[in-house]
């Protein structure tokens, strides 16, 4: 199942943290628990439903119901529903952990892409990128965040985000750790971000 693997790449501007995601993870078995299990040989498709926890290593991902269809060429097509669907893992040889959230998540193992749908979020820390849809083409590293699908309409303000919050600088020698900041100038209103929670 390496839509389970693969969703992790997106997250920290959906390129530079590819790499990153625990390796040894790919190495380890696959266990998914689910209430019901339907597995459908003549048409190569397997549906999970009910609660349905994956894990491989430290990652994890939860959905309502997920379902798996195998081409002829044993290359599968994964899909994960939820309110939402869920997903964590460990970055490499650091204690960072990369989570996701969305509706909808499809993964394509023939062309590497991924496709996170309605709601969709992706987080390291406090850097994290929002939008209604987010794709990721593993093989161009080519990444894509609208407010709607490609061809549908967006559903509220069809905006995207991204927060990126810069590392913190530790004090200068000889100079205290708190520094007072100032208060903000008086008269200025920011627009607000409607429909980005």
């Amino acid at each position: 199942m390496r839509l389970l693997v693969s969703a992790f790449a997106l997250l920290f501007t959906l390129g530079s943290i590819a790499a990153h995601a625990e390796r040894a993870d790919r190495e380890k078995e696959i266990v998914v628990g689910a209430d019901h299990l339907t597995a459908d040989d003549a048409n190569r498709t397997s549906t999970f439903e009910g609660t349905v926890v994956v894990t491989q290593g430290t990652m994890r991902i939860t959905a309502n119901k997920v379902t798996v269809k195998e081409d002829a060429d044993r290359h599968k097509y994964y899909v994960a529903n939820g309110t939402p669907v869920t997903f964590r893992q460990k970055r490499d040889n650091t204690d960072d952990w990369i989570e996701g959230f969305a509706e909808r998540a499809e993964f394509d193992d023939k062309n590497d892409v991924l496709k996170l749908f309605n709601r969709a979020r992706v987080k390291r820390n406090s850097d994290e990128l929002a939008g209604d849809f987010i794709s990721y083409d593993m093989k161009k590293e080519l990444a894509e965040i609208t407010g709607a699908p490609p061809g549908k309409a967006p559903t509220g303000t069809g905006r995207v985000k991204m927060i990126m919050v810069p590392p913190k600088k530790p004090p200068e020698p000889g100079k205290g750790a708190s520094v007072e900041k100032e208060p903000p100038a008086a008269g200025i209103t920011l627009k607000p971000d409607a429909g980005m929670q």
